[in-house]
C-alpha cells in the first residue's frame, strides 16, 4: 500500500485541481489501485480497469439494495440531509437493477437516436442564436451566455418546463450538484438541501398540472402515462428523473463547452485548424472531452470482495474511478498530453460505461457541436479577453467564467 502523504492525489489543493494530470500520470506509475486516505477511497487511475470495473457487477452506486447502513459498515447520513438524499437516491444514477433497468427502459425512449435527431433544427436554431447574441455584444462570458442557456433550455423543452419557469433550474441544479464533490462542507450540502426541497416541490406541482391536463408530448407527460399503463414509477421516481436528467444533461454540456473553448485557446495551433476545416468539429468534441474530462472521477461502492493486482479491496470501501487518469493513459492513446483534433482513436470513456453509461451522450454530443459550429461560423476571431476563471472542484471540472471578445 502506498503511502498515503505520498500520493500526488489532493482534492483539497488549489494547484492539483487546476491541473490533475501530472499527478494522475504519477498515480498510473504508482501502480493499478492506491489507498488515499485524505479521501477514504481506493483510486484506480488506469483506463483498462476503469473500463473493466464500470462493468463490473461487484460494485454499485448503491449498496442501500442489498445492505443496510450498518451491514454495510457505513454510517447514515444527518437527518438534516435527507431531502437531498431522498431525491438523489430515487434518480437512475444511484440505483441498480432492477429499479435501474425499469426507469432507464422509460426514459431511454426520450433519447432514441431518431428521437434525439428531431431536436436538431431546435438546438441548432439556439446555438446561432446564442452566438450572435455574443457577437453583437462584441464579447461577454462565453458561460452564462452561450454554454449555459443552450442545455438547460433543451432539457427544458424535453420535460415540459414552460419558459417562464425555467430562470431556477440551473442555479437548484449547481446547488445540488454540490454535494457529488469529495467531502462538501456544511455550507454546500444545507445549499443542497435547500435547493433539493424547492426543485422537488416545483415538479411536484408540474406533474400534478400534467394529470389534470394529460396528453402531452413532454417527458413529463410520457411518464405519467406510462405509469397509468402499467409501467410503475412513484411519483419520487418521477421527480428524481427530471432532476438527474438537468443535472446530468447540462452539467457536461456547460462543463464540457468551457473546458474545450480554454483548451482550444492554450493551443491556438489546434484552434487555426478547426477555423480552416469546420469538418474537424465531430472529432474535435471527442478529444476535448477526453483531453480535459468534465466527470473526473465517478465512485463506485465495493458490495463483494475483488482484487485487483494482487490487492484485496473488501466489501464496504469505495472506489474512485480517475475518468481523467484514464483518458490519459499512454497504454490506451498516442500522445495522451497533446491535444490533436483529428485523433482517430479515440475510446475515451467520458461518459462513463456498463448499466451507467450516459443515457443523454448523444444529445450533449450534438449540443456541443452545434454550440462550437455556431461560434467558428459567426465569431471567427473569438478570442480572449480575460484569463479564464476555474472552479475549485475536481469532481465536476469546469470553469465558473470565460470572457470573450468578437471583435
Amino acid at each position: 500500500m502506498t503511502a498515503p502523504a505520498a500520493l500526488p492525489f489532493s482534492p483539497a489543493d488549489p494547484a492539483f485541481v487546476a491541473d490533475p494530470y501530472p499527478g494522475y500520470a504519477e498515480l498510473r506509475g504508482r501502480g493499478r489501485v492506491l489507498w488515499c486516505e485524505e479521501t477514504g477511497q481506493w483510486l484506480v487511475p488506469h483506463h483498462a480497469d476503469v473500463s473493466a470495473l464500470l462493468r463490473d457487477r461487484r460494485l454499485g452506486r448503491t449498496y442501500r439494495h442489498r445492505f443496510s447502513h450498518e451491514e454495510f459498515g457505513r454510517t447514515p447520513p444527518p437527518p438534516e440531509h435527507e431531502p437531498f438524499h431522498t431525491l438523489n437516491d430515487h434518480g437512475m444514477l444511484d440505483l441498480e437493477p432492477p429499479d435501474h433497468t425499469r426507469i432507464r427502459r422509460l426514459v431511454s425512449q426520450a433519447f432514441t437516436p431518431r428521437t434525439v435527431e428531431r431536436l436538431r433544427p431546435y438546438v441548432t436554431a439556439l446555438a446561432g442564436e446564442l452566438a450572435g447574441r455574443l457577437v453583437d455584444a462584441g464579447g461577454g462570458d462565453l458561460l452564462a451566455e452561450g454554454a449555459e442557456p443552450l442545455p438547460v433550455a433543451v432539457i427544458a423543452e424535453m420535460l415540459g418546463v414552460p419558459e417562464a419557469d425555467r430562470a431556477p433550474l440551473r442555479p437548484w441544479s449547481a446547488a445540488i450538484c454540490g454535494m457529488y464533490e469529495l467531502n462538501p462542507s456544511e455550507e454546500t450540502a444545507a445549499e443542497a438541501v435547500r435547493a433539493s426541497v424547492e426543485f422537488s416541490d416545483y415538479l411536484r406541482e408540474l406533474i400534478a398540472e400534467r394529470r389534470r391536463r394529460p396528453g402531452g408530448d413532454d417527458l413529463v407527460s410520457a411518464l405519467i402515462a406510462a405509469h397509468d399503463e402499467g409501467d410503475r414509477l412513484t411519483e419520487q421516481e418521477m421527480i428524481s428523473t427530471c432532476v438527474l436528467l438537468l443535472n446530468a444533461g447540462h452539467e457536461a454540456t456547460v462543463n464540457g463547452t468551457g473546458n474545450a473553448w480554454a483548451a482550444l485557446f492554450d493551443h491556438p495551433e489546434q484552434l487555426a485548424a478547426l477555423r480552416a476545416d469546420h469538418a474537424l468539429v465531430p472529432s474535435a468534441v471527442e478529444e476535448l472531452l477526453r483531453f480535459d474530462t468534465p466527470l473526473q472521477l465517478f465512485e463506485r461502492w465495493v458490495l463483494e470482495d475483488i482484487e485487483i493486482d494482487g490487492t484485496v479491496i473488501p466489501r464496504g470501501a469505495e472506489l474512485a474511478l480517475l475518468f481523467g487518469s484514464a483518458n490519459r493513459d499512454p497504454a490506451v492513446f498516442d500522445r495522451p498530453d497533446r491535444l490533436e483534433l483529428d485523433r482517430r482513436v479515440n475510446p475515451h470513456i467520458s461518459f462513463s460505461a456498463g448499466v451507467h453509461y450516459c443515457i443523454g451522450a448523444p444529445l450533449a454530443r450534438m449540443e456541443l457541436a452545434a454550440s462550437m459550429t455556431a461560434l467558428l461560423e459567426r465569431a471567427p476571431g473569438l478570442r480572449l479577453a480575460a484569463e479564464p476563471v476555474r472552479r475549485p472542484n475536481l469532481v465536476m471540472r469546469g470553469l465558473t467564467e470565460l470572457r470573450v471578445a468578437t471583435r
